[in-house]
């Protein structure tokens, strides 16, 4: 199965874009398991299955007062954000909680096809930025 080949590869986690048989696959591997879930109902199922974190898909739909409204009656569930998440949400989600943010448009732009290297550069800078004062702040 998929879980089995990437471990092969190397890989050292996964990623479900939703609570699959992957998440089972993978606790039964070893490998730790990021499962996607939007709705509180998805995302404790998730957990149960044995994900390490929620990833929180796609988190623009609720932003983050809805990470802040799961987080108040599951304060322990792990959430990472994913989708549409930009620094001044990524700052935001952190702030409520979130474990871990996970970008991709907002930081890789039009890099990915030939676009501006640097601006992808000065993203990346400020994540960074943005994620260690997070982090020394105790908040991720």
């Amino acid at each position: 199965d998929d879980v089995a080949r990437a471990r092969e590869a190397g890989a050292r986690w996964i990623v479900t874009p939703a609570l699959t048989e992957s998440v089972a696959a993978s606790v039964r591997v070893g490998l730790p398991v990021l499962a996607g879930a939007l709705t509180p109902t998805e995302a404790v199922a998730a957990r149960r299955a044995g994900a390490d974190a929620v990833k929180l898909f796609p988190a623009s739909i609720g932003g983050p007062a809805y990470l802040k409204a799961l987080r108040d009656p599951f304060p322990d569930l792990p959430l990472v954000p994913v989708g549409g998440v930009d620094p001044t949400s990524a700052e935001q989600y952190l702030a409520h909680g979130a474990v871990a943010v996970g970008v991709g448009s907002p930081l890789v732009g039009d890099a990915a096809h030939g676009g501006d290297l640097d601006a992808l550069r000065e993203r990346a800078r400020r994540f960074v930025e943005l994620c260690a004062a997070d982090t020394a702040r105790g908040q991720a």
